[in-house]
């Protein structure tokens, strides 16, 4: 039987929203607030909650500012987060493969 280091699991991305964020992101490179709500099926609080937490994780970016009146936030993965998230997906694949 093959041995598996369980802490490489990044416990940050591991979660299924923040995952959801982590990989919404490396595709889309940049993301509003309203369009992650609704993409993630998330409420308003839960989404800010795990967007505080890969923000102090620095492995996201959040912009704020206005589109006209109206408040905008804008969502975007940092080159740490880039990494982390790579090495997220290659411990996955160790532990499946």
């Amino acid at each position: 039987m093959k041995k598996f280091d369980i802490d490489q699991i990044d416990d940050v991305i591991h979660a299924r929203m923040r995952l959801g964020i982590m990989a919404h992101l490396a595709d889309a490179e940049i993301a509003e607030f309203n369009a992650l709500k609704t993409l993630l099926g998330a409420t308003q609080g839960n989404l800010s909650v795990h967007l505080r937490k890969l923000e102090a994780a620095g492995y996201i970016a959040i912009d704020k500012g206005f589109s006209g009146r109206k408040p905008l936030t804008r969502v975007r993965m940092t080159p740490a987060g880039r990494k982390a998230f790579a090495a997220y997906i290659e411990a996955l694949v160790k532990l499946i493969a």
